[in-house]
């Protein structure tokens, strides 16, 4: 599915929410809600379920730029495509008068930062650190394949399967990119594609997806969210890098790059970069940057360098490779995965690994069923969440208005000195 032009996309099969036993809420990001479902055959499922009217709202009412709506459809969208043992599969569309949903498989271990807390140290050691990291380098290696930046690498989006092996969720925070050739980056003397080639290229890359049955009534449009890199005049005498760069805010405060805090536009290197907390976390306990706001944590994101702190190890030099805040200097995936800390991975077989270092009991499943007894309304549920946190988006929204119609408020949404961000920006997300 590399060729992304040639990509037809399976048929994926509705659901009706009726037929779905809801057993329990399992959690909620900014979007939607997360139930256990089972359906009728017994088949246990994460239904992640988004309330129509909070998309259609913001649409209507001139307050969205639709982002939105597009990357609730790219979200479903490359969920339908994967074909990876690390990631989810699509296994149906839920769509109703109110809500908006789909079904992926459910992980009975639960999220990487729940298992993390369980330790006895409330950290993993460099066994389980090398497993888990592994794992997260092709399932990255995979999507950057796919042209897809992932953006939101966190422990809480990392799942467990029943079989202990990981699998990477959550996408509304993804973008798509052209990806990176090996054969174009590898030669400087690439030629430029002429004007109208270029143009062939961005009317094609327009058509990539198809339409979100029953929610979206057009296809994925990323050129709102996407600007070509620039490219030299005297292009034979440098290297041609085709990569796109997203100009997004997005993502989660103590994980971004700080490519993304300085709006200069960034790519596929800032999944390499959360790579590097993640694997920070997982080693300290504590992400690397944390501050006592979100102005200070930026400001350490962009001017502090890791506190690796214990004796050298191969795990430390690459996490300090990967925290390398340029990222034209930071480590790719070539030189991750041939990395000391790696030297001992089969790569071609670790996601066969037959005993994982965690693999959740039956039990995890049985004790979620037992205590999902109490029927439970997804409609009714979605729009009690999201009614509380509208009312509570207008207030602030007011109050913002109100407290800015002075010029010495101006300032105020200045989070890093020196660093002026603009007033509309894709929602900044923090879970």
């Amino acid at each position: 599915m590399n060729d992304g032009d040639n990509y037809e996309k399976p048929e994926v099969p509705s659901i009706e929410l009726r037929s779905l036993k809801v057993i329990s809420a399992l959690g909620r990001g900014a979007k939607g809600v997360v139930f256990l479902v089972q359906t009728e055959d017994g088949k246990l499922l994460a239904l992640k379920s988004i309330l129509r009217a909070s998309i259609e709202k913001k649409k209507a009412s001139g307050n969205s730029d639709g982002s939105e709506y597009r990357r609730i459809c790219l979200e479903r969208d490359v969920l339908s495509c994967f074909q990876h043992p690390l990631l989810p599969k699509l296994k149906g569309v839920v769509s109703t008068d109110k809500i908006v949903g789909y079904a992926i498989d459910y992980c009975p271990g639960g999220d990487l930062n729940s298992l993390r807390k369980k330790q006895s140290e409330k950290m993993f050691s460099d066994d389980t650190i090398r497993f888990y990291a592994a794992e997260l380098v092709l399932a990255l290696e995979y999507l950057h394949g796919l042209g897809i930046v992932y953006r939101d690498l966190k422990p809480e989006n990392v799942m467990i399967q029943e079989n202990g092996h990981i699998m990477l969720i959550d996408f509304d925070l993804s973008t798509k990119l052209s990806p990176k050739t090996p054969e174009i980056r590898q030669t400087k003397t690439a030629k430029l594609p002429q004007r109208s080639e270029q143009t062939a290229l961005r009317s094609k890359k327009k058509n990539r997806f198809s339409p979100l049955n029953k929610c979206c009534n057009s296809g994925i449009s990323p050129e709102d969210s996407i600007h070509s890199a620039r490219l030299a005049p005297d292009i034979a005498s440098l290297e041609f890098d085709p990569t796109e760069k997203s100009n997004s805010f997005v993502g989660t405060e103590e994980y971004l790059a700080p490519e993304i805090i300085l709006g200069n536009g960034h790519d596929f290197s800032v999944d390499w970069w959360c790579l590097g907390v993640v694997l920070y976390e997982m080693l300290y306990g504590t992400t690397p940057f944390r501050g006592s706001n979100r102005k200070e944590t930026f400001y350490r994101i962009l001017s502090k360098a890791p506190d690796l702190v214990g004796e050298a190890t191969s795990l430390r030099d690459l996490i300090r490779k990967l925290l390398e805040k340029d990222p034209k200097q930071r480590i790719s995936v070539d030189e991750v995965k041939g990395h000391d800390f790696f030297k001992s991975v089969d790569w071609d077989l670790i996601v066969q690994l037959p005993r994982p270092p965690f693999i959740p009991v039956p039990s995890d499943e049985n004790v979620n069923i037992i205590e999902g007894n109490e029927e439970i309304d997804v409609e009714l549920f979605v729009q009690g969440v999201f009614k509380v946190e509208e009312e509570e988006d207008d207030a602030h929204c007011k109050k913002c208005c109100q407290s800015n119609n002075g010029d010495e408020n101006r300032n105020k949404e200045t989070w890093v000195e020196g660093i002026n961000y603009p007033t509309q920006v894709d929602k900044f997300l923090v879970f």
